[in-house]
């Protein structure tokens, strides 16, 4: 009987937004590429997408051979649980497609196995490029080295899959030559899944610091964690979906002494601030220090933590802790009641940041923001993986600081600098 690996992914840009899906066949044994599917589905959530990748990847092995025994790796925590009959389905709108995906090949020939995302590279780069597809009214097509090689496999659900175990080898080495040749930002955006921050910088250039070229005056971000409010020290869930609190007594002190510290640095030229009250105050404190105006900039919000919004962990864990268990596994998840995921965060945050950049070029800027804001900037800027995330520590009114350079390198300057609170 043979063997077959499939590893899928599916994305969305806004959660529900523009989404696509993207999925191999693998040969476990060589590693060769046996297929390759994606397809651009339209205004989605990340869960579909990612059903739909898993769908398309069990069609195109069961094309292959199907009474072949297939492991499915997914790094979608949700979807893997889900499948293995180890946790229940509740949304609506996956039932269908966990029904479907269930149906393709018998239960006995299939398992499935959760990966961490930096090893589903090949599936999210497809995902990515239908996406982008999407995005310029188009469907996804194989790449021309790729289509060169294709013996014509059927299409499968409108998704062009691609070539067949005789091809496999060549295409494998094929597509391992283009992805040392071509630039990280080639295939795929910046988002949850990226490796190198963007904008990408160019293929074989070197790393910021000591052994860079002359690149001239960077652009600087320098992040300010807005100061306390009454949720902060309890250390509840305080994102965009809540109350929009106010600075506390120790939240507006705090902000006082950033701005006395900002000040005596001299170098901040202009201030942008997040929409939420805690940061709007903060920046204003800054500002009117400085003499400078705020500019509010909607993509600096915080994430929308849903029902969490208010609570504790502890709390959150008592209530919701299958929702929790499955958020703190993916970058993809949301917290429960239409919250926003760090995928769709990244997303966000990575735009506004191109925006920025390009509005403030060479000039050091303020942004007053969060806690997930900040600590993604700095993620990106370091090639980190998502998980990163929870691994940082960042102070109320800390101040933080990466620079950007012509070539697309940036550098993080600082981290959680409180030395101005007293």
């Amino acid at each position: 009987m043979r063997q077959f690996v499939v590893e899928a992914d599916g994305g969305s840009r806004g959660n529900p937004g523009p989404a696509g899906y993207g999925a191999v066949v693998l040969d476990p044994v060589t590693g060769e590429t046996l297929a390759e599917a994606a397809e651009y589905i339209g205004v989605a959530t990340n869960n579909v997408a990612e059903y739909k990748g898993l769908i398309a990847g069990l069609k195109a092995a069961k094309a292959l051979d199907p009474a072949a025994k297939v492991r499915v790796r997914m790094d979608s925590k949700l979807v893997v649980e889900q499948m293995s009959g180890r946790w229940k389905i509740k949304h609506p709108d996956m039932k269908p497609l966990a029904a479907e995906a269930g149906r393709i090949l018998p239960s006995a020939q299939v398992t499935y196995e959760w990966i961490p995302r930096e090893k589903n590279k090949h599936a999210d780069r497809l995902a990515n490029e239908a996406m982008d597809a999407g995005k310029r009214g188009k469907q996804w097509e194989p790449s021309a080295s790729t289509a060169a090689l294709s013996t014509g496999l059927a299409d499968t659900d409108a998704a062009r899959v691609v070539g067949d175990a005789a091809a496999g080898a060549a295409r494998a080495r094929a597509a391992l030559a283009t992805s040392v040749a071509a630039p990280a930002s080639a295939s795929a955006p910046a988002s949850a899944s990226a490796t190198v921050p963007a904008p990408a910088r160019a293929a074989g250039a070197p790393a910021a610091g000591w052994s860079a070229p002359d690149l001239g005056t960077p652009t600087t971000f320098v992040l300010l964690r807005h100061g306390e409010t009454a949720l902060t020290p309890e250390k509840r869930f305080s994102g965009s979906g809540g109350s929009d609190p106010e600075l506390s007594a120790a939240g507006r002190r705090q902000a006082d002494q950033v701005a006395a510290a900002l000040a005596a640095r001299g170098t901040i030229q202009a201030v942008v601030s997040s929409p939420l009250r805690r940061c709007r105050e903060t920046a204003a404190a800054v500002a009117e220090r400085l003499g400078l105006d705020v500019r509010v900039e909607e993509g600096l919000r915080e994430t929308d933590f849903g029902a969490w919004e208010g609570l504790t962990f502890a709390e959150v864990r008592e209530r919701y802790g299958a929702d929790l268990d499955a958020w703190l596994a993916s970058p993809k998840v949301a917290p429960t009641g239409g919250g926003e995921s760090f995928a769709t965060v990244s997303r966000r945050v990575s735009a506004t940041r191109d925006r920025l950049l390009t509005a403030y070029s060479g000039r050091t800027v303020l942004l007053v923001t969060h806690v997930t804001p900040v600590k993604t900037l700095v993620r990106l800027a370091l090639g980190a993986p998502p998980e990163s995330l929870f691994r940082m520590e960042l102070s109320a009114a800390s101040v933080s600081a990466v620079a950007y350079y012509g070539d697309g390198n940036a550098s993080v300057r600082l981290l959680n600098d409180t030395s101005h609170l007293r």
